[in-house]
């Protein structure tokens, strides 16, 4: 499937704060059920407050924690705080009384066999399988369809952690060659290592400093492409800017050294440059960006490389990418003209490069992907963050939709132009991804793997609700609980509301956890994302960032108002983007919102883009050295609007030491300035720090579940949330600082 948005990675978490000057004391929280408990002020660590400010233009900003920007390998300061940190964080929630029910219930959640979209070359099928608890699911290869499966890689040998991970990979067309990527302790930076599928073999092919790229094998398996950034010192590594990235080309049997630069743009260095190879293999196509919203888009002829890139999309303001072609006719998927996305044809040795329209906007519809499948074109739309997939013929004639299972989100459609056969998944809040194979010639539909899990998805019922705004948009939510669960329950509100990503529904054991326990879990599609299309983004970023918060506390008081959501029971959730949601979001209503877990945040809006990926970002977050966009974003930046005196929900902020996309230094900062402006508020203000992980991805599933379960103990405690013990409810107590 070639999506019609590729957005980069984003999500940061950066901290800037002031300091606290409380002494070391052992945080209290409350005891068995039944006893009295006296809970004592939260003690949190000393945080060195510096006076550090800098000038944008007429605009002074003070930044006191500054210092915590630094790395934690390289800054042994820095390390002695996290340390202190995670020792006040770790103390308080192994003493939540939900704790140990939440983690109990998430690993019987987690433990079912999952298994991913197949991909087809030569005849062999590779995908990946996770037995329920393995660390990291295991790449397996077969001949056919109906062979028998053997393990290709396992990632889980590679480490005794559990946090080296396999990262993309891709296969030659004949199915005989495998490049992949190994991810370690969560980074984003990748090395490179190639196999031989038929004797399992690992080749002495390496290539390093490769992160934010694709694997493209040539048409004949010679070797391929992939982006890399030029080597650098060790010491930036993990936080230094990301620059110059070049498309390379990779000769089997050859030294990285050796390898040919094939495409890059040494006239604008702040260029993320990415490739891919045409379905014939005789073209390059690639894409160019400066952020994250748009790129510009060539085709390379590889038979005639004296000729300059064609450029088929000129600058960076619209999304077009390539779904295949027929000889010199070229199909493309794009939000151009067509702000809900549309597919056109272009000859390529047409002068004037014409567009015809295959496939035009459906107002009504918001489509994420094409892909080109057996001469036909298979669609993959969004009605109103539903998924729904239609096939057509190369004149954009429709020939059917394929019919899927219910409301929910299906993902794959991948595969070969000579061949009708592709798969795809289909996942819901309560329904664990099932795969499916599907021939677009016979639209057949057939169950190729099936999960086996030991609850009845039936139980859990899911609601798409419309609510107004505060400047009249309509704004959908999904609301899902167990069928036993009837409001109003303490509620777990989600959100991201940014970069044109799109929130659909889909299954995470962690969530069901929630519901199982009694809760309810809403999640506000806002501004920002991509559900609606190029209009609904642009509302969401920007000057137009606002919004976002704004919908998110409207669907927060519906949640209240309706009676869903307990009067003292709203707690708000968001990762990356969604971290800078929920950290804004408590700044501006605090007695609205209950409790608060802000993940992997970008936390510091007038810095984030001097660190690794962050540069990527002012397509949705402005250009803060220029003062106009500074001046707008110190609005919101959760750091610079922690207000003192005033009474915080219970705040639970997460990130990981090797977090190199949003360093932790985002996190940092927020945290301390909230413990700084905030502490001697009754909820506590606490920074849970992660080691070896990274962003997200790869992450072992034993450090998913530890970590899931200190955030829903932690929610749930501070909403009224009664975990199940044993056969009979736990009887909680009143929460700290209840409203």
């Amino acid at each position: 499937m070639r999506p019609v948005a590729s957005t980069l990675a984003l999500t940061a978490a950066l901290l800037a704060s002031t300091a606290c000057t409380t002494t070391m004391e052992e945080a209290r929280v409350a005891p068995a059920a039944g006893s009295e408990t006296m809970i004592e002020p939260m003690a949190y660590p000393d945080t060195r407050a510096e006076n550090v400010g800098y000038q944008v233009g007429d605009l002074t900003v003070e930044d006191p924690y500054r210092w915590l920007e630094n790395d934690v390998r390289e800054d042994p300061a820095v390390a002695r705080w996290v340390e202190a940190q995670n020792e006040v964080t770790f103390d308080y929630l192994e003493k939540l009384p939900g704790t140990e029910w939440f983690k109990k219930r998430m690993t019987a959640l987690y433990d079912y066999e999952r298994i991913g979209v197949p991909r087809e070359a030569g005849g062999m099928y590779f995908y990946s399988k996770n037995d329920g608890l393995q660390p990291q699911s295991v790449l397996y290869v077969q001949d056919g369809l109906d062979g028998s499966p053997r393990v290709l890689i396992d990632p889980n040998t590679w480490s005794d952690d559990g946090a080296t991970a396999l990262g993309e990979y891709a296969v030659s067309e004949d199915g005989t060659m495998l490049a992949y990527a190994i991810q370690d302790g969560g980074s984003d930076w990748r090395t490179v290592k190639v196999m031989n599928v038929r004797t399992n073999q690992v080749m002495n092919d390496t290539v390093e400093w490769v992160k934010f790229s694709g694997l493209e094998w040539a048409k004949d398996g010679s070797g391929f492409y992939y982006s890399r950034f030029p080597a650098n010192e060790e010491a930036g590594k993990f936080i230094g800017l990301n620059t110059d990235q070049a498309v390379y080309f990779h000769r089997l049997g050859t030294d990285q050294s050796e390898d040919e630069l094939v495409f890059a743009r040494p006239d604008n260095p702040e260029l993320n440059n990415a490739a891919s190879v045409s379905d014939d293999g005789r073209y390059l196509i690639t894409s160019s960006s400066t952020g994250t919203d748009g790129w510009e888009t060539a085709v390379i002829d590889l038979q005639n490389r004296d000729r300059d890139p064609l450029v088929i999309e000129p600058g960076v303001d619209y999304e077009t990418s390539y779904v295949g072609n027929e000889g010199t006719t070229f199909y493309f998927a794009t939000n151009r003209d067509a702000p809900r996305g549309g597919v056109f044809k272009v000859d390529i040795t047409d002068a004037n490069l014409s567009r015809e329209w295959v496939i035009a906007e459906d107002a009504a519809s918001k489509l994420n992907g094409v892909s080109l499948v057996g001469g036909r074109l298979i669609a993959d739309y969004l009605v109103d963050v539903k998924s729904e997939a239609r096939v057509y013929d190369m004149d954009g004639d429709m020939i059917r939709t394929i019919e899927l299972p219910g409301i929910g989100s299906a993902g794959g459609f991948g595969g070969s132009p000579e061949r009708s056969e592709t798969f795809y998944s289909f996942s819901s809040f309560g329904q664990p991804s099932t795969v499916y194979r599907y021939d677009v010639a016979t639209g057949e539909s057939s169950v190729w793997a099936a999960p086996d899990v030991d609850f009845d998805p039936s139980d859990y019922v899911t609601e798409q609700v419309f609510y107004t705004s505060k400047d009249g948009t309509r704004i959908p939510m999904f609301v899902t609980r167990h069928r036993d669960t009837s409001g109003p329950a303490p509620t777990l509100l989600y959100g991201y509301g940014g970069f044109n990503i799109s929130v659909t529904p889909g299954f995470t054991p962690t969530r069901l956890a929630w519901l199982d326990a009694g809760g309810i879990y809403a999640v506000a599609n806002i501004r920002g994302g991509g559900e609606y299309g190029k209009a609904w983004h642009d509302a969401g970023r920007g000057f137009n960032k606002q919004n976002v918060f704004d919908d998110f506390a409207a669907a927060g008081e519906y949640l209240k108002e309706n009676q869903i959501a307990t009067r003292d029971g709203l707690a708000i959730e968001g990762r990356s983007n969604g971290g800078l949601l929920v950290g804004a979001s408590i700044n501006q209503r605090p007695d609205l919102y209950d409790a608060g877990h802000a993940a992997v945040g970008v936390m510091d809006m007038l810095r984030f883009d001097r660190f690794t990926a962050g540069r990527y970002w002012v397509d949705d977050y402005n250009y803060p050295q220029q003062e106009r966009d500074a001046e707008y974003n110190l609005r919101f930046s959760p750091y610079h609007n922690v207000e003192a005196s005033t009474d915080y929900p219970a705040v639970l902020v997460t990130t990981a030491d090797t977090d190199d996309r949003v360093v932790p230094g985002h996190s940092f900062k927020y945290a301390a300035m909230l413990q700084e402006k905030a502490g001697e508020g009754d909820d506590p203000l606490l920074i849970r720090i992660e080691t070896r992980a990274g962003h997200g991805s790869g992450k072992p599933t034993d450090k998913i579940i530890e970590e899931a379960a200190d955030v829903a103990a932690f929610l749930a405690y501070h909403t009224g949330l009664r975990t199940p013990v044993g056969d009979a409810p736990y009887i909680m107590e009143t929460p700290r600082g209840a409203r």
